[in-house]
């Protein structure tokens, strides 16, 4: 098993956002321009991604949340400044506000246009925008056995940030409508249980035979070793304008790797939650978010997200507080039991002021 330092074991950021037209507030193919003028204050943590209406900026490890907080705002001021110098904005929301309705222009990589070969129309829409939290943990042994005690929990991770309730000029009726649409591919949303890493190989294999997952060493499950990082990679979240939020979300999944990690260390492999009531749970968090309930992870029973963010606190407080990440996430939660999740205040502006007002409120939060 891998041992931590006092600072705990470091946590990175990936976002992804969406680039906006600031008097249509419609989105623009601009992101290889965005990208190419980021990059010379930044360098290679901006990049493009699936389509060319998103851009997508990483953080280096960091130990501590101050580190990670200022990574975070310096990677956000130089997109916002490149795709201002383009005439455009960043907006950080899971899915496009006002879009378009023919099929996306992808990005120019070779997985991207393999990935269109291999599922078609299901990927006319996919300009979706997450949060990846990676944390360090380069035994993938115990990654995946530590991604077994993470699975659970995962609906309440996709409550607690959903941020896409509009989706190309419409209302879904859902708080997280990112995670419809991802969750009609048979390659995304939580993984399978493990029984070892052989094992998550082998169902990942089998996935690829079955052309279900485009590539096996590559798997775009909502837990997993990295590739290419010694980190697990959490993928389940919608992207968050707040960066204070991005924050305590990531350092909230830090503690809840550190907290599995000491239970695989003592031979616990985590509990076997049933696949099928995960996508379900899935589906019921991406409908009600944060404002509705949920299937609690230890019980298996509906309860409010609330009271199991109160819970999961709990599971997790030895790492938090051992962390000096305690005061960051209660503090997290204060601001989702008074304002709400990122869909609430979506449709509070919108009820202000229409789609344009949702836009502008998400390119002002981005950038602050």
């Amino acid at each position: 098993m891998t041992t931590f330092g006092i600072q705990g074991p470091t946590v990175g950021v990936e976002e992804e956002y969406l680039l906006v037209d600031p008097l249509t507030r419609t989105v623009e193919a601009a992101g290889p321009r965005v990208v190419a003028r980021a990059r010379a204050t930044v360098g290679d943590s901006v990049s493009g991604e699936f389509t060319r209406y998103q851009v997508e900026g990483r953080t280096e490890p960091c130990a501590r949340s101050s580190d990670l907080r200022n990574a975070l705002t310096g990677m956000r001021a130089a997109l916002c400044a490149a795709a201002e110098k383009e005439g455009l904005r960043l907006c950080a929301s899971g899915t496009p506000v006002v879009g378009r309705t023919d099929p996306a222009e992808v990005g120019d990589h070779w997985r991207y246009r393999a990935g269109v070969d291999q599922y078609r129309a299901m990927l006319d829409d996919f300009a979706v925008c997450a949060v990846h939290v990676h944390v360090h943990l380069p035994d993938r042994e115990a990654s995946v056995l530590v991604g077994n005690h993470l699975r659970p929990w995962l609906p309440l991770l996709v409550a607690m940030s959903s941020n896409s309730p509009f989706h190309q000029g419409h209302d879904t009726g859902y708080a997280s409508w990112r995670s419809v649409i991802r969750g009609r591919f048979p390659c995304l949303g939580p993984p399978p249980y493990a029984e070892s890493l052989d094992d998550h190989e082998r169902l990942a294999t089998a996935m690829e035979e079955t052309e279900a997952m485009l590539d096996a060493a590559t798997p775009f499950w909502d837990i997993r070793p990295n590739p290419r990082l010694p980190t697990l990679e959490v993928r389940a979240m919608d992207v968050l304008p707040d960066i204070e939020d991005t924050v305590a979300l990531a350092l909230l999944v830090r503690a809840l790797v550190v907290t599995a990690a000491a239970r695989v260390g003592q031979g616990d492999p985590g509990p076997r939650v049933c696949s099928e009531v995960l996508r379900a749970a899935y589906w019921r968090a991406a409908r009600d978010g944060w404002a509705g309930s949920g299937v609690d992870a230890p019980s298996g029973g509906i309860l409010p997200s609330a009271v199991q963010a109160e819970r999961l606190v709990g599971f997790v407080r030895a790492a938090l507080e051992e962390h000096g990440d305690l005061d960051a996430v209660t503090a997290f939660l204060r601001r989702l039991a008074t304002r709400g999740s990122g869909a609430e205040r979506q449709r509070a502006a919108g009820q202000r002021g229409g789609l344009k007002a949702v836009v502008d409120d998400l390119v002002a939060a981005t950038a602050r």
